[in-house]
């Protein structure tokens, strides 16, 4: 039977099928580890952006300290 005609046939589709699932659920994993990484990197940049807003605010406090003293 030519291989053409094989690929035709139920089991040919079944294992395109198969192979679609499987492409399907491994780019999906792919895109859930991207989103995940994304979310880590943001939770990240957040902390960093809260720190230094404490910071300023603990600065801006003492130099407001030092002008009210003067």
């Amino acid at each position: 039977m030519p291989v053409f005609l094989k690929a035709a046939g139920i089991g040919g589709s079944l294992l395109a099928l198969i192979a679609i699932i499987i492409l399907f659920f491994k780019s999906l994993i792919a895109f859930i580890g991207f989103i995940t990484g994304a979310i880590k990197v943001l939770i990240v940049v957040l902390f960093l952006i809260l720190i230094v807003g404490v910071g300023f605010l603990v600065f801006r406090g003492i130099s407001n300290s030092r002008r009210a003293k003067d």
